[in-house]
């Protein structure tokens, strides 16, 4: 699947050659229902800019997204749809699930037995060692020295 902005539904969204319900939209990002609901009330929002992952998205783009995410939670627990819980997703690259090549902010509506999870792997009530996640710890230390995060 291509992941340039030519060929990108959400850029088609953005700029209005396609089709969505828009919610929220101002110089930066742009927030529209899910056509594919985990829930009625699942919102989108993207940046204006085409960027395929996280990392591509500037830093005030980035916040500004979960700016927007953050009201649109509380307009969907104000709204009348069924909200026990919201929930944020954002799946960056494949391995996480991303299927849309332009970063987008999932925000949708929780109720209890709804289907929706996530699952843990087997081996998820294995606790690493302080060792372990110290020595994680200081390679994300150095990664964001490294690229000027921090």
């Amino acid at each position: 699947m291509p992941h340039d902005a030519q060929s990108c539904v959400f850029c088609g969204i953005v700029s209005g050659r396609e089709p969505a319900s828009i919610i929220h939209r101002d110089e930066l990002v742009c927030a529209f229902m899910d056509i594919q609901p985990v829930n009625p009330g699942h919102l989108l929002v993207v940046p204006n800019v085409h960027g395929v992952y996280l990392a591509d998205v500037e830093p005030d783009v980035g916040a500004r997204m979960f700016v927007v995410a953050q009201g649109l939670a509380a307009a969907i627990r104000a709204c009348g749809v069924r909200c026990e819980g919201v929930n944020f997703f954002l799946a960056d690259g494949v391995a996480a699930g991303q299927e849309i090549f332009h970063a987008h902010l999932h925000v949708f509506p929780r109720f209890e037995g709804d289907g929706f999870g996530l699952q843990h792997p087997p081996n998820y009530s294995f606790l690493p060692s302080r060792a372990a996640l110290d020595s994680i710890a200081s390679s994300l230390r150095g990664a964001l020295v490294h690229n000027h995060v921090a």
